[in-house]
């Protein structure tokens, strides 16, 4: 298979998708001020192509902030896309669609990836859509978009996930890239927890805004950037699910990620994440001789993080050298069943 990218600045898509022919499958990733018109005017473009679409921004070789970017695959896949609707309700509803195209495609573990945008309650979204995904062993890459808005062949849907299956001619893989690492031996027990606001009132029986503010040294306005150094971590087995610090409401914190009462909790720290990087490109190479397509879903602090130390171009080179990369930076990454924050998600082509 091959991968296309196109962007344009200025919000043009006729400029975006310019050299496009023929595609299989296809990504948009707009703006909140043009994501309606772009959702229409692609359907147009590429009348019945599978597609997928939410607010965001996406990268290359390069990053597109604030116009339009397009991703695509074609040349040896199969594809097919849809929508699970009323996520915040009941997504379960609308699963008989995603096991249709499961059929549809003859999908497996070995060549065929999901990938989805979602507008919000990412675990419940993923619990629901493993439940056919995971007793097949297919794989699952994706993240949240701005503003509560996916769309799904030509048309914008809210509190919804938008999803496609892509079919490779080759085999495909999904990794999760974490550069945190725990921090000593600190470790706490949650409470007084509110899991509709996803906030965190208690760590051990104390204020849970004082406690971080103590470990780190941090004034109460540092919390909301020191977080992109120092996550928390649950423990799930032998993953570490990052937990991102949203804001400071009196003594509690609220989070990205749902957290319960008696949930054990762990503080993270910054690793050496250039030498990760490049850790991941070596296992990826070790995978794939000649990878034909790489594309990922990097978090919005992680973007932020490596904007603020001058790494980000260094990082989209790194990821250049597997071959044809691109991707968007999410507000929440999916890898499988797992809701995360402040990581990377990717799918590699053979």
């Amino acid at each position: 298979m091959k991968q296309f990218f196109g962007n344009s600045h200025r919000g043009n898509l006729k400029e975006a998708v310019k050299g496009l022919s023929n595609p299989a499958f296809i990504m948009l990733l707009s703006n909140q001020q043009q994501f309606d018109a772009h959702v229409i005017e692609l359907e147009k473009m590429f009348p019945n192509v599978p597609s997928i679409g939410c607010i965001g921004m996406s990268y290359s070789k390069i990053i597109e902030e604030n116009g339009v970017g397009v991703i695509a695959f074609y040349d040896g896949i199969q594809a097919t896309a849809n929508v699970l609707e009323e996520v915040s309700v009941m997504p379960a509803k609308y699963i008989k669609r995603l096991n249709s195209d499961i059929k549809k495609i003859n999908a497996n573990k070995n060549d065929t990836i999901c990938i989805d945008f979602c507008s919000g309650n990412d675990a419940c979204v993923l619990t629901t859509m493993g439940t056919s995904l995971r007793p097949l062993g297919i794989s699952l890459v994706g993240g949240t978009g701005d503003a509560g808005k996916v769309s799904a062949n030509g048309i914008v849907y809210e509190d919804s996930v938008a999803y496609a299956l892509i079919k490779n001619n080759g085999k495909v893989r999904a990794y999760k890239e974490n550069i945190y690492k725990k921090m000593q031996n600190y470790r706490f027990i949650a409470s007084k927890t509110d899991k509709a606001r996803y906030m965190i009132g208690a760590l051990n029986g104390r204020s849970a805004k004082r406690v971080y503010q103590d470990i780190l040294h941090v004034s109460e306005r540092e919390i909301l950037t020191q977080t992109f150094k120092n996550p928390f971590g649950k423990i799930n087995g032998n993953e570490t699910c990052i937990i991102s610090i949203k804001d400071v409401q009196g003594d509690s914190l609220a989070c990205f990620r749902q957290v319960n009462d008696s949930d054990v909790l762990v503080l993270l720290e910054l690793g050496d994440y250039k030498q990760i990087v490049k850790n991941t490109v070596a296992a990826i190479r070790k995978d794939f001789e000649k990878p034909s397509a790489v594309f990922s879903v990097n978090c919005l602090f992680r973007y932020k993080l490596f904007s603020q130390s001058n790494y980000m171009q260094q990082y989209l080179n790194e990821m250049s050298l597997l071959g044809s990369h691109a991707g968007f930076i999410g507000y929440g990454e999916h890898y499988n069943n797992q809701f995360v924050n402040q990581s990377m998600s990717c799918v590699v082509f053979e």
